[in-house]
Parts: structure tokens; sequence; C-alpha cells
């Protein structure tokens, strides 16, 4: 007897549909289970999972041959996702449930020994791909429904275990399909633990300059002697981020769903991602890889932050690995496989000493390193990879008085409150432009069109270009830059002293070893 049951793989970040067929054959003299079309280790130890779930379900388990094929057989499978459509296939096969529960039904999920269904990752993208595909209903684990119910026009039927199952498609007890709710919108209130800028004494030009960079998700670069204050305002940077728009949301919460990083509570991310992984981390936890490739750290960034902190010491290689993700706003994983692109649309915020002891031109401490030294390690950061961070920032020591003044400083959420004004302006204008979220997405076109500069503003940008020798992608970094800047000061027209402010983080990235 054969019966047909569909499954989901992930593949990068896109479900495929999975037939599982199971040929059940009574007469075989000798007991086999045999799996096929290019299953993984954990999808070949189903075998022994299922044979146990359905016999401790209370259901039947012949000790005769079965041979389950999983198609399309040129596709690796991995992962127990599998499971529960094996053991329905087995159960359809031996005619212990009817057939028409298979039709236009996607059956996901792990089972346990005792036949409970388990959490299984990438939910929702295969529940994305059974939408699209026309199926009407997606058997889940019960832990992943709120998951699998962000995506809307198909039934989710949560399960606890293939008994529950069996009773549901014999309508001996039905289970109800989920009701979905509205996610809650992001909170006004700043998540627990997060500072405020009011607290933050001094680095006022600093602070301006984050505020610059969120409101047009810009890339910036923090260069400062030790205990200047550049961790302490990066980590204050996602209070002022404006909050996720839906697409957004769905973007970054299907990538954290394969990377099996969401909470079965609040599944759809609710904050931008805010991303600090350590200098010792290998390069495909970075930009993504591994023998099943998953996102790395950039991805996991989508929409949000990557910050670097002592951004020298991650390597020249590693951070040349991140020169065309920076430009392209995603990555390429390459494999004899085939290729997988992950979305890696992310604000790259970096903090860096500009000398191996940290003091090279601290005012207050002398700096113990030679020319040669202070020249080397600067120069871990190549110019083409200086050339894409977008704002430039000299972070000095905080000066005593101002370390001690009680007089707090502006509020994280009264900054937040112009950029998400500035950032409506952009959506406003990018109206007609979709796939383009802030200014920083601009390509050459859209700079073009939208970074309209008056006669002033046009005859300083003439000179600064000449005299600093910018190249195109500085030239157009430094007019999307001013456009961001004009949208805080809420102005249609890039005017002077937005260009002139934009050109200040330009030449703020300059390093010199000399004039100690």
């Amino acid at each position: 007897m054969l019966s047909i049951v569909r499954a989901c793989a992930v593949v990068g970040l896109d479900g495929c549909i999975i037939d599982v067929e199971t040929d059940f054959n009574p007469r075989a003299g000798i007991p086999s289970f045999s799996l096929v079309g290019l299953p993984g280790s954990a999808v070949r130890e189903s075998r022994e999972r299922v044979r146990a779930a359905i016999r401790n379900s209370g259901l039947q388990f012949p000790n005769k041959s079965y041979v389950v094929n999983l198609s399309p057989a040129d596709l690796p499978k991995h992962g127990p996702a599998y499971d529960l459509a094996i053991a329905v296939g087995v159960l359809a096969a031996t005619d212990q449930v009817p057939e028409g529960a298979l039709k236009e039904a996607i059956f996901l999920g792990e089972l346990s020994l005792d036949g409970s269904v388990r959490h299984v990752k990438g939910v929702m993208p295969m529940a994305n791909v059974a939408r699209d595909e026309g199926f009407k209903t997606l058997y889940v684990p019960a832990c992943d429904a709120p998951e699998a119910g962000l995506v809307d026009d198909i039934d989710i039927i949560p399960l606890e275990s293939l008994g529950k199952l069996v009773e549901h498609v014999y309508g001996l007890n039905p289970v109800a399909p989920l009701v979905r709710s509205m996610p809650a919108g992001e909170s006004d209130s700043l998540p627990e633990g997060q500072m405020d800028f009011a607290d933050i004494r001094g680095q006022e030009h600093l602070k301006r300059a984050l505020e610059v960079a969120a409101a047009g998700n810009h890339n910036l670069l923090m260069k400062g002697p030790p205990g200047a204050g550049k961790s302490l305002c990066a980590h204050a940077l996602p209070g002022i981020l404006p909050p996720l728009t839906r697409v957004e949301a769905l973007e970054a919460t299907r990538i954290y769903s394969v990377a099996d990083m969401l909470q079965s509570e609040e599944p759809l991310l609710r904050h931008r991602p805010f991303r600090a992984p350590h200098h010792t981390i290998s390069q495909a936890g970075l930009v993504g890889g591994g023998p099943v490739p998953r996102p790395g750290e950039i991805s996991l960034a989508h929409r949000g932050v990557l910050f670097l902190d002592e951004l020298p010491e991650y390597g020249q290689r590693m951070l040349e690995v991140l020169r065309q993700p920076i430009e392209e706003r995603r990555v390429t994983i390459s494999r004899a496989s085939g290729s997988l692109t992950f979305p890696a649309n992310f604000q790259l915020l970096a903090a860096m000493n500009p000398c191996p002891c940290g003091h090279f031109g601290d005012m207050a401490r002398n700096c113990s390193c030679s020319a040669t030294q202070v020249q080397r390690y600067q120069n871990r950061i190549s110019g083409p990879m200086l050339d894409r961070i977008d704002m430039h920032v000299d972070v000095p020591r905080v000066e005593y008085d101002k370390l001690m003044t009680m007089e707090p400083g502006e509020s994280t959420r009264e900054i937040r409150a112009r950029v998400i004004a500035a950032r409506e302006r952009q959506a406003e204008r990018f109206s007609e432009h979709p796939g383009l979220f802030a200014n920083a997405d601009m390509g050459p076109g859209e700079v073009q069109e939208m970074c309209r500069l008056n006669d002033e503003a046009r005859q300083i940008l003439d000179a600064s270009v000449r005299q600093m020798r910018l190249g195109a992608r500085a030239l157009h970094r430094v007019l999307k830059l001013g456009r961001t800047i004009a949208d805080l000061a809420a102005s249609d027209i890039v005017a002077v002293e937005h260009v002139a402010e934009a050109l200040q983080y330009r030449q703020s990235g300059q390093f010199s070893a000399t004039g100690r």
C-alpha cells in the first residue's frame, strides 16, 4: 500500500515542499524500514522515533517492510522536522488514518518516543511556502503554533501528540485551529537594562552622530581612548532606533526562525536586532555558513545594528569579508552543491582605540606606542573598508567637570522622536520606490533624484571633493548623509549646513601616526 504525505524543508530562508511517500508491503518476509531521498543523520534516526511513537500512542506498527521516499530525492534533508509526516505516512499506509485527512495538509514536527510532538526550527518560512502552494492546513507542534500563525490564510492546527492528531482526523476529539491575535506593537518604554542618553555625561558630538546614524541607517566608526564612553553610547543606540515596520519585522523574524532563536511566547520580533559578537568569532559565525549553511551575525542584524567593538582585533581578513555585504545588503554563501543568499541590510556600528595602548592623541595620558606600531594597528582596517563607513567620529576623553555634573542631558525619548520624524519623511519620499527603507539604502539613481542641493551647498561640496579627493562612493555617502541631516531639520533641500556637517564626519575619519 502506498501513501503520500507532505512535509516541508528549509533551504536558506525559503521553504520547500517535500513529498513523503510511504510504501508498505505486508507480504514481506523480512521486516525492514528504509529511508531514501538523501536523508541526513537526524532524518535516518527518525525510523526508531517513529516506531516507538506509534506504539506508545496506542497505535499499531506492523513489523513488516516499509520504504519511505523523501521527494525531491536530490535535495538533502536535515533535521527532525519530518518525523510527524513519516509517522502519518506509516499510519495512512496501514489504514489507521483516513486518506482524506492527508489532502491539502502539511505535517511538521519532531516526535518523542512517547508520541508527543516537539518543537522544530524554521516553521515560519515553511508556513509561508505551504500557504503559497495552496495548502489549506498546517499541522505543527503546539509550541510553534504562534510562530506559524504569523502567516495568514492557512489554518494552523497545534498538536500536543500523535495520538491527538489521530483523534482529530477521525473527529473524536477535534483540535481547534489557532486563533490569531494581533501582536503587540513596540513599547515606548526602554527595554529592561537599556541606558538612557540623559544619563550619559558629555560626548554631545557623539550623541549627535548617533542620532544622525539612526535617522538614516548609516554606518558609524567611533575612535577614541579606553573609557571615553564608546561602548556605553553604542549600547544606548537601540533606544533611539525607529520601531520596526510590519514588513521589516517579518523579514527579521524569518531569519531568526531559521536560526532557531525565536521565543515561543512572542515569535514576532518587536525591537530592532542589536548584535554584538566578540572578536574571536569565526568567519562562518559572522557572515554565515557551515555544513548546512545558516545565517551569520550580519544576517541576524538585518534591519538592526551590528556592533563590532575593538574593530582592529577582528583581523583584516575577517573585516574584508564584510565589504561586499555592506555594499550589496546581502551575503551569498557558495558551496559545491549550490549557493544560498541571506539578507544582510544592517547598520554597522564599530568602535576602536587609536593604537595598541589606546592613548594615541589622548591629552591626559602619554602614548607608549611607536609611530610604526600606531600605523600598523590602524592599517588593520583597509582603506576600502573605511570608505564604506559613512561616519567617522573621534571620541575624546570626557572631562572631570562634565562627568560630575548633575544636569541631565537630552533624553532617549526626545532624540527618538526626531529620529522617527526623519524616518517618516523618508518613508513618504520612498513610497514609490519599493525596497527602500532609509537614506542609506539609496542607490546612485535615487541619490541624484532625492539629494537636491542649493547653490551654496553645491559650491562647498565641489571645493571639498577636490580638496579631500573623494571618490564616487564617498561622494554618494556624503550626499546621503546630508539628506539625512536635512530630514532631521525637516528641510526638503540639502543646504550648506547639512553638507558641512556631513563632510565633517568624513574628515574626522582620517588617521595619522604623526604629531603625537
